[in-house]
C-alpha cells in the first residue's frame, strides 16, 4: 500500500491555511466532508469529517472505518466518533461561522452538523479548496504521469485490436474498462459536477457519438438505457466506414488523466471530416503551446475562438445547439477541476497546474471527430503525459 508522504499532506494543510488567510482573514473553522478533499488532505477516505482550525491541529473525525484510516493515513490526529456529538465534546467554544464545501454537501448533513455543533452561520470553502489542489506538487505530478502512460498504452497501443465488426458499443466500452484496470487503471472516473455518473466515459460508433445527453461536455453517448446513458449502446454495431469515438478518464492512485482518441474503422472517412479533425489537432497543439506560467486561462480562449472561421464554429466544441463554452479543464483527483480554460477565468496560470485540452468538432453523418491530451504547465508551454497520437488511427 502507497501512503500519501506525512510531508504532502502537511504542505496541503499549509497551503490551505495561507490561502484563507488572504481570502478570508476572519476565518476560524474548516469542516471538510467530501471523500476527495478529505484525501487531499489526509490521505484516506471514509465516512467521517476533517476539522480544520485557523490554529492548532486539524484533526480527521471517523464514523467507519476508523480501522482502515489507521491503515492508511500518515495524518498525526485521527480520532474515533459514533456521531458527531463525539467530536462536539472536544470543542469548548465555536466561532460564529463554519467554512463548509457548500458544492457537495447537502442541507440535511449541513443540518445534522449543526445539531450539534451550532453555528449561527456558513460560508462556502469550494473555491479556496479547488485553489490550492489546482497546482500539483511533484509527487501527485508523478502519480499523474503514470496514469498518462496506462491511458497512452491503452488508446494507442491496445485499443486498435480490440475493434472487431459487428461488436457493440457497450461491448467495447467494457473491454476498455476491463483492459484500463489491468494496466493499472484505479477502475474509477470521478467527476465534481453534480449528480454526474460516469463509468468509462462516452464511446461511440458514427453519430452516436453527436447524441444529445446531459453531460456537459462536446461529445455524447446513446448509452445502455434512459436509466444508465453510461458505456455505450447494445444495439449500435460496429461497422466498415464508422468513426470510433473513445473518450475516457483513467486514473492513478486517485489522480486522473483524460484523452480522446479517434479511429477509423474498415475505410477513411469523408475528406471534409478528416480536414476537420487536423484542424482540431492544430488547436490543441496550439494551445498546448499556450499553457505556461502566467498565461491567463480567458485570454487562450479567445486567441483561439477569434481565430476560426464560421463554418468551423458551426459544430465546434459540440454539435447544433449542444455546444460547451470552453476548451479545455483543470483535472487532478476529479476529472472536471478549475481553473478552466474559458471566459471570466482570468487568473494566471501557475507551473504544476494540469490541463485536459480538448477540441472537438461535430459532423453529421459521421460523428464527434477531434482530440484531447492531457499537459502540464511548465515555462516550456504544456508537457503532454497522455501520448502524441494525433488520432483518426487507420484500423482497415
Amino acid at each position: 500500500m502507497e501512503k500519501v508522504p506525512l510531508s504532502e499532506l502537511e504542505a496541503r494543510i499549509s497551503s490551505f491555511r495561507n490561502m484563507m488567510a488572504v481570502s478570508n482573514p476572519e476565518w476560524e473553522i474548516a469542516a471538510i466532508f467530501s471523500k476527495i478533499n478529505q484525501y487531499y488532505f489526509t490521505g484516506t477516505m471514509q465516512d467521517g469529517m476533517l476539522i480544520i482550525p485557523r490554529e492548532g491541529e486539524p484533526t480527521l473525525w471517523v464514523r467507519r472505518s476508523y480501522e482502515r484510516s489507521q491503515d492508511e493515513s500518515l495524518f498525526p490526529s485521527i480520532k474515533p466518533m459514533k456521531s458527531f456529538r463525539d467530536a462536539k465534546k472536544e470543542f469548548k467554544t465555536l466561532p460564529d461561522t463554519v467554512y463548509l464545501e457548500t458544492e457537495v454537501v447537502p442541507l440535511a448533513l449541513y443540518q445534522r452538523f449543526n445539531k450539534h455543533f451550532p453555528f449561527k452561520d456558513f460560508k462556502p470553502v469550494d473555491q479556496q479548496l479547488a485553489t490550492v489542489r489546482a497546482v500539483k506538487s511533484d509527487y501527485e505530478l508523478s502519480l499523474m504521469r503514470k496514469s498518462g502512460k496506462i491511458h497512452q498504452r491503452v488508446a494507442e497501443d491496445l485499443l486498435p485490436d480490440m475493434l472487431q465488426e459487428g461488436m457493440s458499443e457497450a461491448n467495447l466500452a467494457v473491454t476498455i474498462f476491463k483492459t484500463l484496470v489491468e494496466e493499472g487503471h484505479d477502475g474509477l472516473t470521478r467527476f465534481g459536477m453534480f449528480d454526474n455518473e460516469m463509468v468509462v466515459g462516452h464511446v461511440g460508433f458514427g453519430d452516436s457519438s453527436i447524441y444529445p445527453t446531459y453531460f456537459d461536455g462536446a461529445s455524447g453517448t446513446r448509452g445502455l438505457s434512459p436509466a444508465a446513458p453510461v458505456l455505450g449502446s447494445r444495439q449500435r454495431k460496429l461497422k466498415k466506414g464508422d468513426l470510433v469515438f473513445v473518450d475516457v478518464g483513467c486514473a492513478f492512485n486517485g489522480y486522473n488523466t483524460d484523452k480522446t482518441m479517434t479511429y477509423m474503422f474498415g475505410s477513411s472517412l469523408p475528406q471534409h471530416a478528416i480536414e476537420t479533425h487536423h484542424k482540431c489537432v492544430e488547436i490543441q497543439n496550439e494551445i498546448a503551446k499556450m499553457l505556461k506560467p502566467g498565461a491567463i486561462p480567458s485570454q487562450i480562449y479567445h486567441r483561439i475562438m477569434d481565430n476560426l472561421d464560421e463554418d468551423f464554429l458551426e459544430n465546434f466544441m459540440g454539435f447544433g445547439p449542444r455546444k460547451v463554452k470552453f476548451l479545455g479543464h483543470a483535472i487532478g483527483l476529479l476529472i472536471d477541476e478549475l481553473p478552466v480554460i474559458a471566459e471570466r477565468f482570468d487568473q494566471p496560470l501557475q507551473e504544476g497546474m494540469v490541463f485536459a485540452v480538448e477540441p472537438k468538432n461535430g459532423i453529421a453523418g459521421v460523428g464527434m471527430v477531434g482530440i484531447e491530451n492531457t499537459f502540464i504547465v511548465t515555462p516550456r508551454g504544456g508537457e503532454c503525459i497522455t501520448g502524441d497520437n494525433p488520432g483518426l488511427v487507420p484500423v482497415f
